[in-house]
């Protein structure tokens, strides 16, 4: 329905790809109805892709909503062995497959794999019937539209289920229809099984805006694309931020031409991890006219529900006040469609401005797994099994996963306190706090720091007694690290999580009361 009415409403604009070359929405819509009847022939239920961002991921996407079958963005970063045990749990099942890719599954019967690009050759030249397109689908919204693994952190990979109504219920909060003019375009970096590349598409072409794709994310080419095609908008998470400010900071350093200006830029969207605010702040002077916003949101949801605007980011980055600036740090307000409460173990909520687990309730959110029990509750809320709480004016204050949470000597602590606290230095770059076994307290706490590359050359240092110091003058004395443990990198994954479990793994030797 959001296809037909881009095609209805702006079908000669150009909706994905170059301003010269690209399809336009009304070629988009032909070929999704192509498609649909392609996935119907074949007699699978479902339809999958493991393959990077390209032109087949709108005309799939579509096309299997067309014919009334989910749609399944699959890691490709996976191992052959990890893919095709997806693929096995979701079969019958059609996966398509970069050209060169094709032999990755196993043998599984019946899943059938298809050469992304001659599908796409196919449905070039598929003849548009008399008529037009039979658009005559369900409107009750109930089918599943998409089904998003999880990242499989604690166990098996779970399906999360998105019904239309969910994902329609998103878009029609968020985004206004033909919203856009004709010379913006949305520039799409974050991965297909991401639910924020799913949004992307469904939002830019409810809006009618074009969208460029950047496959594999380097910040050059993110520069560079942006540029070329006059991007507007975009939507990274922290670590492209990160790694686009130290491009364009290294732009301006050298005098290369544009001297880190992005004249097209309008908007600048992040969220999927914890922002720094040096980089946030870095990133807000570097580029004055751009309207940043952060979004929080989970797969569960459909997205975001909650933003922290382009104006509540300038008044941060101006105020003298410490809790106006620590906003910076804040997911926002939740969006009009969407309630928030903050609860404790036992489900209760909790008083304004106390921690506990983030719950969300709205037409948008899910709550649903595939084979599993939904996870709603009676009354329709949906324990996110994020640690967050709400300040006095609103602000939706995220602080990690319920799991992260240290227990040093039977008391709570949240490890995105301590990592605000320390990336605060002038001379660390990233941190991650970690709770390690430890006889007499149950666990102690470690902070992992990287140091900025600019340290050396600032002058800026810092010894582990520094940062220890600084923790427990902002903090209190239970919050403070009980070692500094000084690393190269902390390990992300593809979408700027920090992957913990790594990190625990790689430290453990510092664990169970030991000292260095």
């Amino acid at each position: 329905m959001l296809l037909e009415m881009a095609a209805g409403g702006f079908g000669d604009r150009v909706a994905v790809g170059s301003r010269d070359g690209g399809l336009t929405f009304q070629q988009l819509f032909d070929r999704a109805g192509a498609a649909a009847d392609r996935f119907r022939a074949s007699g699978a239920g479902v339809v999958a892709m493991a393959d990077v961002s390209s032109v087949a991921l709108p005309i799939s996407l579509f096309g299997a909503a067309w014919a009334d079958l989910p749609f399944v963005p699959l890691n490709y970063r996976l191992t052959d062995d990890e893919l095709s045990a997806l693929a096995a749990r979701i079969a019958p099942a059609i996966v398509l497959l970069d050209p060169e890719a094709t032999g990755r599954l196993a043998d599984l019967g019946d899943v059938v794999v298809l050469d992304r690009q001659a599908l796409l050759d196919e449905l070039a030249e598929a003849p548009v019937p008399d008529g037009g397109w039979d658009a005559d689908w369900d409107m009750a919204g109930e089918g599943t539209a998409i089904l998003l693994f999880t990242s499989g952190t604690t166990g098996e990979p779970k399906a999360a289920m998105l019904r239309h109504r969910h994902l329609v219920s998103y878009v029609l909060g968020s985004v206004e229809f033909m919203g856009a003019a004709e010379d913006e375009a949305a520039l799409v970096s974050v991965p297909p099984y991401h639910i924020a590349g799913m949004a992307a598409l469904l939002s830019n072409v409810y809006a009618g805006r074009r969208i460029v794709q950047l496959p594999t994310f380097d910040a050059g080419s993110w520069v560079d694309l942006v540029r070329t095609e006059e991007v507007t908008s975009a939507m990274v998470v922290p670590t492209m931020l990160t790694r686009i400010v130290e491009h364009l900071d290294a732009e301006l350093a050298d005098g290369s031409t544009g001297c880190g200006v992005l004249p097209t830029l309008r908007s600048l969207a992040y969220g999927g991890g914890k922002m720094p605010r040096p980089t946030i702040e870095r990133a807000l002077r570097l580029l004055p006219e751009v309207a940043f916003v952060n979004a929080y949101g989970l797969t569960e949801t459909s997205s975001t529900v909650a933003l922290l605007g382009p104006q509540e980011h300038r008044d941060a980055l101006a105020s003298e006040d410490e809790a106006v600036r620590a906003r910076l740090g804040s997911a926002g307000r939740p969006l009009p469609a969407i309630e928030v409460s903050i609860r404790d173990e036992d489900g209760t909520e909790v008083p304004l401005g106390l921690p506990g687990e983030i719950w969300v309730r709205g037409e948008q959110v899910s709550g649903e797994y595939r084979g599993q029990a939904p996870r709603l509750t009676a009354d329709g809320w949906f324990p996110t099994h994020d640690g967050g709480r709400l300040d006095d004016d609103g602000f939706l204050h995220v602080t990690g996963r319920i799991d992260d949470v240290i227990v040093k000597g039977g008391q709570n602590v949240s490890p995105g306190e301590i990592e605000a606290v320390l990336v605060e230095h002038p001379a660390v770059a990233d941190a991650a706090a970690i709770g390690l076994p430890d006889r007499q307290w149950g666990e102690r706490i470690v902070a992992a720091v990287v140091l900025a590359e600019t340290s050396s050359t600032s002058g800026a240092s810092a010894t582990a007694e520094e940062l220890q110091e600084l923790v427990r003058n902002e903090l209190r004395s239970n919050r403070t690290p009980d070692h500094v443990e000084f690393v190269a990198a902390l390990p992300y994954n593809d979408m700027g999580k920090l992957l913990r479990r790594v990190l625990r793994t790689e430290l453990a030797h510092l664990g169970d009361g030991s000292t260095t």
